[in-house]
């Protein structure tokens, strides 16, 4: 349901995610892509208004002041919300193939991941992982949805790596496919588990291999989880636990 807007957002038609400071009075230069969206895309010139936010500062209602087709420029007017206290539900996932992988990177974003980590695993049959594609999907996906950071895409790691790096603190929710494991909502039942913070790990196609999953739960930080009696794919497997856990101890409760 889109967000009602008064009489001066009605203006506004665009918004989009730039790396420079915001605040009042200043003025925020965009790069050669966004100036090619707002011309050829949007059709938008000199005089209209848009949105700009950084992670760092809330988000922005400025104008266009120049738009060329290499740059353009934006004059900040009034800020439309203060930056908001993210998140910090992590996504750990086997990388699986490019349309696919590109939907788990915007999914994930719509439902409010911090972080995205591609995990290599022995079964994992993706070679290579264009994390810079990762993160367009994730930025865009931001843009699109009123959130006010992007997720941090991180470089794929084995995922032997992954584990012996994994941070002091944080608990690792690992999506079991074979049928044993409790359900999400028995897990966060308990109020130590549901304030954690957490990650969740989703295998490749085809599931863990056995030595991959006996050390997975044998981890004091890993806690097996199972999603329902059917077998989901990857994707839907990452998005159904996301959400789940977003409902019952994130940002939607």
């Amino acid at each position: 349901m889109p967000l009602a807007m008064d009489d001066e957002d009605q203006d506004i038609a665009a918004r989009l995610y730039v790396t420079a400071p915001l605040g009042a009075d200043l003025a925020v230069p965009l790069d050669a892509d966004q100036a090619h969206y707002l011309r050829a895309v949007l059709r938008l010139g000199p005089g209209d208004g848009l949105s700009l936010f950084n992670g760092q500062h809330g988000e922005w209602r400025g104008r266009l002041v120049e738009l060329a087709k290499n740059r353009g420029l934006v004059a900040l007017e009034a800020q439309t919300r203060p930056q908001e206290r993210p998140g910090d539900l992590w996504l750990a996932f086997a990388p699986v193939k490019r349309a696919r992988i590109d939907y788990i990177a915007e999914k994930a974003t719509e439902l409010g991941i911090a972080r995205l980590v591609p995990v290599m695993t022995r079964r994992t049959n993706v070679a290579r992982v264009n994390t810079d594609r990762l993160q367009a999907n994730a930025r865009e996906a931001a843009e699109q949805t009123e959130r006010l950071s992007v997720p941090l895409v991180d470089a794929p790691l084995p995922l032997d790596r992954f584990l012996d790096q994994f941070p002091a603190g944080r608990r690792l929710m690992l999506c079991d496919e074979t049928g044993a494991a409790p359900s999400i909502a028995t897990v966060l039942a308990d109020p130590a588990a549901a304030a954690a913070p957490w990650a969740v790990l989703i295998g490749p196609e085809g599931g863990f291999a056995p030595e991959e999953l006996d050390r997975l739960r044998r981890l004091p930080f890993v806690t097996p989880v199972g999603l329902g009696p059917r077998i989901l794919r990857a994707d839907t497997a990452a998005l159904a636990a996301l959400a789940v856990f977003q409902a019952l101890a994130g940002d939607w409760k």
